[in-house]
């Protein structure tokens, strides 16, 4: 079994392998942890000791140690009548199935809608509801209700309208539904104003008066709440009399999906719904989800990393560049040939998608680097830009200048905005503080993420009152600026097998981050260009020697490419992530390199 390396830093003793700046200008540093801890959850568990100091880095004691490698429901799912409204929104969905009354669900078109989109409908259909999906047009009708749309579902008769993953800022939109016959139930999760729309019930652990850990549930885990407290209200009613109840439990993978792409934290109850999600997944009970996993070339059971970079932006590719419904039709389908051809349309629009987004990319990446040094917020805007890419430029332009970021996509008048943030800087409330100064036409998110509309003529006063307002959280977090290392391995330590316990900390995302581990002074033995702008590189030498396959995604032209092309033969501290190669069904370790720095 593969062990770390116990190296001593040289210079600095404050740096990882005393690298003040790497490559990518970062400065390692050890991630923090009780070496007596890790010892004995080494002990307790019988796990190698690079585990065991993975493990009490994110914070594990011995006594949670063995639930925490197996995370379960059982133990974490909580009463949904903890959250406000719960029952309320619960008796009203059970009273809208037994009273046989049509339902709408206005969902939003990213992951995390299409997700609660269809776990709700999939739960409606099971217990004989009828039920509808709308999704709004990106371009024409923007994020969240709008009155045309509730107009229009009332007509087609519903009485019941669920909102999912969006809503809880719609006061003007949904205030129309009552003097139409229709009730309304928010189901959200992004951060609330000081009032909340006039609706039936506003099922959301983000309003201002909810508190505790379900704050950081994705909408599709609140929707998950939900369809646990409505089976419940059906039960105690009498309806399953004579009938089977449905298994909740086999919509985890939808969960799953949800949950990872929206970036919440991985941890507590949002873990063990990905953890068993996950197992969910892998059994390929969902039609859509297989054939989306089939186009993207998934082998074997996805993970958390799989989902989330290479399932999810194809379920969002729709509500991107084509036709928004398409993610939540598709993940609701049970019919393997109808979930094969959206697949396949879906694939056409991730092609299409990726384009407009390198197009995008470029352009803001020379605007921010004209304009200086950008503070605590990286703010760009620019006439004509896709608004389906600007999310995903906002991910890159975060990466990059290691600091929050908002992209603009200007049409006229207005321009509307996608944010993304870093630990520590909650830029969902930042732009609500936005709209309730009167500086947006609207806007919300929560704390890695934000929407906004705001007029052409206030993108300036936006973008300094952004930086006001989050400059001092700002200063407090280390946002990206430092790379946080678990530990070194030699090259021949990075094992199949270190792999498979190692997944026993996951799954990995925000909040419980994948372990990093450093090749120290490691021999570039080969390193060729390959795909579209990555870098393919065989690794040898270290510590303990060996050889070690690694690939330098979307580096080609940057610092860190450009190195492992020039050093071959020669020695580069090289950091990155362990991950799975599966090729002819034999699993071989492979590092996925995020940064290096030369050998001093």
């Amino acid at each position: 079994m593969g062990q770390s390396v116990n190296y001593s830093p040289s210079g600095l003793t404050d740096c990882f392998l005393g690298v003040a700046r790497s490559l990518s200008g970062r400065r390692w540093v050890a991630r923090t942890c009780d070496d007596r801890i890790a010892q004995a959850l080494c002990q307790r568990l019988g796990v190698p000791d690079v585990l065991g100091r993975v493990l009490a880095a994110r914070g594990v004691m011995l006594d949670d140690s063995e639930r925490y490698l197996n995370p379960r429901l059982r133990d974490l799912l909580p009463d949904p009548s903890v959250l406000k409204d719960m029952d309320r929104a619960a008796d009203r969905l059970a009273a809208a199935i037994q009273g046989n009354e049509a339902i709408a669900i206005f969902g939003d078109y990213d992951v995390d809608g299409a997700t609660s989109s269809a776990l709700l409908v999939r739960f409606l259909r099971a217990v004989g509801a009828k039920a509808r999906i709308y999704v709004p047009d990106r371009l024409r009708e923007g994020y969240g209700p709008n009155a045309g749309a509730v107009r229009l579902l009332a007509a087609e008769g519903a009485r019941l309208l669920l909102t999912v993953d969006c809503g809880t800022l719609a006061h003007d939109a949904l205030g129309v539904a009552k003097p139409l016959g229709m009730d309304v139930i928010v189901v959200d999760h992004h951060v609330a104003g000081p009032t909340l729309p006039e609706v039936f019930a506003v099922v959301n652990p983000n309003r201002l008066d909810e508190g505790g850990p379900l704050g950081t549930l994705a909408a599709v885990g609140v929707a998950f709440l939900l369809i646990v407290a409505t089976n419940r209200a059906l039960r105690r009613n009498g309806f399953y009399g004579g009938r089977a109840e449905p298994d909740l439990l086999r919509w985890l993978d939808l969960v799953a999906l949800g949950t990872v792409c929206d970036v919440v934290p991985l941890t507590g109850l949002n873990r063990a719904l990905v953890a068993q999600g996950l197992k969910v997944m892998a059994s390929r009970g969902n039609a859509g989800i297989a054939a989306i996993a089939d186009s993207a070339r998934v082998n074997g059971s996805p993970n958390a990393w799989a989902t989330g970079f290479l399932l999810g932006p194809r379920v969002n590719a729709g509500g991107r560049v084509g036709r928004s419904e398409i993610g939540a039709r598709i993940l609701a389908s049970d019919d393997a040939a109808e979930a094969r051809a959206l697949a396949m349309e879906l694939e056409g629009y991730n092609t299409e998608r990726r384009a407009i987004e390198a197009q995008v990319l470029d352009q803001a990446m020379e605007r921010v680097e004209a304009a200086g040094d950008p503070g605590p917020i990286a703010v760009v805007a620019g006439e004509g830009w896709h608004p389906g890419v600007i999310g995903i430029v906002a991910s890159r332009l975060t990466e990059a200048f290691r600091r929050p970021s908002l992209v603009l996509a200007i049409n006229g008048e207005t321009a509307k905005g996608s944010g993304r943030s870093v630990a520590g800087v909650d830029l969902g409330a930042a732009v609500i503080a936005a709209s309730q100064a009167g500086l947006l036409i609207n806007g919300g998110g929560h704390r890695m993420a934000a929407g906004l509309t705001v007029p052409t003529s206030r993108i300036d006063e936006l973008a300094a009152f952004l930086r006001e307002r989050i400059a001092p959280s700002f200063r407090e977090s280390p946002g990206l600026r430092d790379l946080a290392f678990d530990g070194a391995l030699s090259a021949n330590a990075a094992t199949p097998e270190l792999l498979s316990r190692l997944e026993g900390a996951g799954p990995f995302g925000a909040g419980n981050s994948e372990p990093r581990f450093a090749i120290p002074a490691a021999a570039v033995v080969k390193a060729d260009p390959v795909g579209d702008g990555h870098v393919r590189v065989i690794l040898g030498g270290g510590a303990g020697g060996g050889r070690l396959k690694a690939v330098a995604f979307r580096a080609l032209e940057g610092p860190v490419g450009q190195a492992l092309l020039s050093a071959r033969g020669s020695a580069l501290h090289v950091a990155g992530h362990l991950r799975a190669d599966t090729w002819q069904g034999v699993v071989q370790a492979q590092l996925v390199i995020e940064d290096a720095a030369p050998v001093t």
